[in-house]
């Protein structure tokens, strides 16, 4: 626990908490939309679970930092595009297509109407169908997370301090997008098309064709920024004509 008394380590875990927690949207995003399938009474478990799966593998993936260094070394040549293919490519193609077929899926079924089935088991069933899906992106996340840690910090109590902080205010806050979600359809189906273009981009990272993310995250930010103003723009329009005060008279 040196580090405690180190300015620059505070420096660090200040920096990586925000990044963790930046990094973490996309997260936050996928399970606020499985969870909105559960009964109520079970989503706010899921949301905690969820976050703690997140919390759990990130930690895991730091404690096993020699692995994590293995997945950066060629597995085999792709023949078509005579690439290297890390275990790490694996990692990033397959959740970015498992990101796809699940955003478009539940694009699908909000358009129309469709449940989701989750077999003969009930409502047991449909939570540990939900709580398998939200562990299976929870590594995809958390690969991009913890090597984004160990590039920022080299001292392992930083990393995971931040990583606990970061899923902590995620924690927070995880409920109320989730609701908000809930409450209003086409920020849902905003979120999804969000998930979609981090498929793609989990995808392309894959084959070694880097997205800044500053790009993704800023399309997400402004299309939110218009989507609340046209939010509040039905809601006014939606008041009893006695109270809109944009009204002469």
């Amino acid at each position: 626990m040196e580090w405690l008394a180190d300015p620059n380590a505070w420096v660090a875990l200040a920096t990586l908490t925000a990044l963790e927690i930046v990094l973490g949207v996309d997260n936050i995003i996928f399970i606020s939309i499985l969870v909105g399938r559960l009964p109520a009474a079970q989503r706010n478990l899921a949301r905690r679970l969820g976050l703690l799966l997140a919390m759990g593998t990130r930690i895991a993936l730091l404690a096993s930092l020699a692995w994590i260094m293995k997945l950066q070394s060629p597995l085999f040549v792709a023949p078509v595009i005579e690439k290297g293919i890390t275990g790490r490519d694996l990692i990033l193609i397959g959740g970015g297509l498992f990101l796809l077929w699940k955003s478009v899926h539940e694009i699908h079924n909000a358009l129309e109407g469709e449940e989701e089935s989750h077999g003969g088991g009930g409502a047991g069933a449909a939570f540990a169908a939900v709580l398998v899906q939200i562990a299976i992106i929870d590594i995809v996340f958390s690969l991009d997370s913890v090597i984004t840690a160990v590039g920022l910090a080299s001292d392992l109590g930083v990393m995971v301090s931040a990583i606990v902080l970061s899923v902590g205010v995620m924690m927070f806050a995880a409920k109320p997008i989730g609701e908000f979600v809930d409450r209003h359809p086409t920020v849902k189906m905003l979120a999804l098309s969000f998930l979609v273009l981090v498929g793609v981009t989990l995808i392309a990272e894959g084959f070694d064709t880097h997205v800044p993310k500053g790009y993704i995250y800023f399309s997400m930010a402004f299309s939110v920024v218009v989507e609340m103003i046209n939010i509040r723009l039905r809601k006014r329009i939606a008041e009893p004509v006695h109270l809109r005060k944009d009204l002469p008279g």
